[in-house]
């Protein structure tokens, strides 16, 4: 494969290992990454992109995901201009640029004049990890949803997807595909629901997950019931339940403006570990 001057290339199913290697320097972090590298082995028609790494002497030093997430692992400043390079000599397909603040500033000062005005931006978000028990106790009423809760829990997905990223997921005739992925989600039991009676009244989901990690996204109370101590016993359930049969590690990024949702997460036993920043198309 052509590599740039940076020593930039196309990564295959044979550079897996490497990858994995590399992306393992921080796995709790590069979750996402990892996930994507053992359930596509790298491949680019699993991956609806492409696997970019950096090398030096022949040592990869850096990777970047290129699909539409696009997601730098393990590169600093240099390593992001690099990779900036390469996507400039083509056409953007990612509609979310995301991680570490440190690898996203310099990626996207380098994209920003040639990429068009983002949708949104959000420079300062925490990235949290909890790799012990709950400091609160479970609320023994949250447990993993079944295929029948799609009817309640689809349309909580929608609400909680709107209200975070600002635009509805079944836009542009995307609700088949979201229902899909919420339905593969409950499929794999990383779906959690409570409910007080028939009202679905909390919600989250793993993103993704490796044997030493698991990413929670789509954490969700109705507005008329927040305050109510809901999401905090309700976390508290998804880290006992996820530690016990998917990952030791729990994680999860919030933004930093989103402090009912912080202290939610600090309450629950969630500590700091970098901050990410996020660039939404």
């Amino acid at each position: 494969m052509l590599t740039t001057r940076h020593g930039v290339r196309v990564l295959a199913s044979a550079d897996v290992p490497a990858f994995v290697e590399l992306a393992s320097q921080d796995p709790v972090v590069n979750v996402f990454a990892l996930h994507r590298a053992h359930t596509t082995n790298l491949e680019p028609r699993w991956l609806g992109g492409e696997m970019w790494g950096r090398f030096d002497n022949g040592h990869l030093v850096a990777a970047c995901h290129v699909a539409a997430n696009l997601v730098p692992v393990q590169a600093g400043p240099e390593d992001a201009v690099a990779f900036a390079e390469r996507a400039l000599a083509r056409r953007r397909t990612a509609s979310t640029l995301v991680g570490p603040q440190s690898a996203v500033r310099p990626f996207w000062a380098e994209v920003a004049p040639h990429w068009g005005q983002p949708r949104d931006t959000r420079w300062d978000q925490r990235h949290l990890a909890l790799d012990g028990p709950p400091v609160l106790a479970p609320d023994q009423g949250v447990r993993a949803g079944v295929q029948s809760d799609l009817a309640t829990l689809y349309p909580a997905c929608v609400a909680m997807y709107t209200e975070e990223v600002g635009v509805s997921p079944e836009s542009g005739g995307g609700g088949d595909l979201y229902r899909a992925r919420v339905a593969q989600l409950i499929g794999r039991g990383w779906s959690f629901v409570r409910y007080d009676g028939e009202e679905l009244v909390f919600k989250a989901e793993v993103a993704c997950a490796t044997p030493q990690a698991a990413q929670i996204q789509g954490v969700w109370v109705p507005p008329h019931r927040r305050g109510q101590g809901l999401a905090t016993a309700g976390m508290a359930a998804v880290v006992h339940q996820v530690r016990a049969r998917i990952a030791p590690t729990v994680s999860l990024y919030v933004n930093d403006w989103n402090t009912a949702a912080r202290a939610v997460y600090e309450r629950v036993g969630f500590a700091e570990t970098t901050r990410f920043a996020t660039v939404m198309f």
